[in-house]
């Protein structure tokens, strides 16, 4: 009799455990079944809000799921992946990451995250140099007009970006070491207020991603000095390169990625990669990523993986190199 009794309460466990796992499996099955929260870690407007955005219309046409943007700015766009790496790993919260808050600014300051052990790549999907401006009426031409004034007026002549530690203060911080200039940095949450400080007269220079000054360039508001790019970039090319500037050695390139949660199920990390990589092989999407000075670019998310690895020890030596502190 307890034989029985002992097989059966077995058998129901075995019962229970069997239809528990085809349940957990099928969760991943039928993954979207809510909407899913689009964390973008800058304000309206700038380049991350513009590739956040574009996906999220994107993925929702060719999947029909639906992708909910969220602007979460600060913290020179860290507060965002904070947010994010504090949210359980289920696929239904990403973010439009980028080298700013994943590569740089951990190194630079303390952050709530950290990007090698709370962040899990999906995928790549642009890259971009940085653009250094000034506004339309600025005496500044040429960026060597501008090296010139600032080093006749050290410390002087203020610049604003996108952050403290972010991609534009590290590029305007390596040109610095590069040309032996030295000017103010003012940071600002987001691209979007810099530039509108910059058109109003409120700041001499500003850096910023091509596609969040592309249009203000097109409308003759701010003037291109130069990108950071080694070559001229297609969205802009009347516009020379720090290097065909005179600095040989000069080279700055960022990427933007989407990221999720560590721990998130790989085949949910795969639903979301595919709809990424499928959204930028198309060539309508490419060519408005280009007219924006985005270079569409997908990969694995071991692939990005890899790039964010190596992303981090070249920070790392350029930090050093450059002697690069956050005031």
């Amino acid at each position: 009799m307890q034989r029985r009794i002992f097989s059966a309460a077995l058998m129901a466990c075995a019962a229970s455990a069997f239809a528990q796992a085809p349940a957990s499996h099928a969760g991943h099955d039928t993954f979207p079944s809510k909407p899913i929260r689009v964390i973008i870690p800058s304000t309206p407007g700038g380049g991350t809000d513009y590739i956040g955005r574009s996906l999220s219309n994107h993925i929702h046409e060719i999947t029909g799921w639906t992708l909910v943007p969220d602007n979460r700015p600060g913290a020179g766009t860290a507060l965002g992946l904070g947010e994010l790496a504090r949210q359980a790993p289920t696929g239904y919260d990403i973010v439009v990451g980028q080298s700013d808050n994943v590569s740089l600014i951990p190194l630079l300051m303390k952050t709530s995250y950290d990007p090698q052990k709370d962040l899990q790549p999906v995928s790549l999907v642009a890259t971009t140099p940085m653009v250094i401006l000034v506004a339309a009426n600025s005496p500044y031409k040429t960026l060597n007009d501008m090296i010139t004034d600032a080093r006749r007026k050290p410390g002087q002549i203020n610049y604003g970006t996108s952050g403290t530690g972010g991609s534009v203060h590290i590029a305007i911080e390596m040109l610095q070491a590069e040309a032996k200039f030295n000017m103010q940095h003012v940071p600002y949450k987001g691209s979007t207020p810099a530039l509108a400080d910059l058109v109003g007269g409120h700041l001499s220079v500003a850096g910023a991603s091509i596609s969040s000054a592309v249009s203000l360039i097109q409308a003759n508001k701010v003037r291109a000095l130069a990108v950071t790019s080694p070559g001229r970039n297609p969205a802009l090319p009347d516009v020379p390169s720090v290097s065909e500037s005179g600095y040989k050695n000069y080279a700055f390139v960022t990427y933007y990625g989407v990221l999720a949660p560590a721990g998130t199920p790989k085949d949910v990390v795969g639903k979301l990669n595919d709809a990424v990589v499928k959204v930028m092989a198309r060539p309508d999407v490419k060519d408005a990523f280009a007219k924006q000075g985005l270079e569409a670019s997908t990969g694995t998310p071991e692939a990005f993986r890899e790039l964010i690895d190596k992303d981090i020890a070249k920070a790392k030596a350029i930090i050093t190199s450059a002697n690069i502190k956050v005031n």
